[in-house]
């Protein structure tokens, strides 16, 4: 094969390794999270008290894993973040949480039109040729057209990262803002043609 291009990282995360979470582990990442919603920066906002934590699919990047989750409040705002831990090794406990929570007012349903309801957070950066940076982007979400099994991450040509849906949620991780493309979503169908497609940005 010829030399890349433009050579940029994929699939830089393990798959999802275990089940959403529940009981006891699903309370200690609730007890996290919870934490950091409360530190949130209301910004003037009345956001009310969050309510049942949404969970989304681990996954593993340079050794820690990521649970991203979702919680809406009784004011109509919607809190979204991750926990994040380390495992010295596979079965180990988990040891060094750090909880991540922002907030929006842009939920699904307040929007019955999308198909896509995403959530990101900028985990890391990554250095390329001749001194390019771009963000590593944790994204994840829910497919709110029940007909897809896959979702990918694609940035211009690229396909940076794809994860099975797990009870219609999923997790990316990816690169993101690099060499002027931005990260779209894609969701994909049985047959292999795209059902969906939405970006991190929105179009002014």
């Amino acid at each position: 094969m010829p030399p890349d291009d433009r050579p940029i990282p994929r699939n830089i995360a393990e798959t999802p390794q275990e089940a959403l979470p529940y009981g006891r582990w699903a309370e200690a990442l609730a007890g996290h999270f919870l934490d950091a919603c409360r530190r949130v920066d209301e910004e003037g906002e009345e956001l009310g008290e969050p309510g049942d934590v949404v969970w989304f699919p681990d996954r593993t990047y340079a050794g820690r894993t990521y649970v991203p989750a979702t919680a809406p409040t009784s004011a109509g705002f919607e809190y979204f973040g991750y926990v994040s831990f380390t495992r010295e090794h596979e079965g180990a406990e988990a040891t060094d949480f750090l909880a991540v929570a922002d907030f929006t007012d842009e939920t699904a349903e307040a929007n019955p039109d999308w198909q896509l309801d995403l959530s990101d957070q900028e985990i890391a950066t990554w250095r390329g040729p001749q001194g390019r940076r771009a963000e590593i982007a944790l994204v994840w979400g829910v497919a709110l057209e029940h007909r897809g099994l896959v979702v990918t991450a694609e940035l211009g040509p690229t396909t940076t990262d794809q994860c099975a849906l797990i009870e219609n949620r999923f997790t990316l991780v990816s690169i993101d803002s690099y060499t002027g493309d931005y990260l779209e979503v894609k969701l994909w169908g049985s047959d292999g043609r795209e059902i969906a497609r939405e970006s991190l940005y929105t179009e002014e």
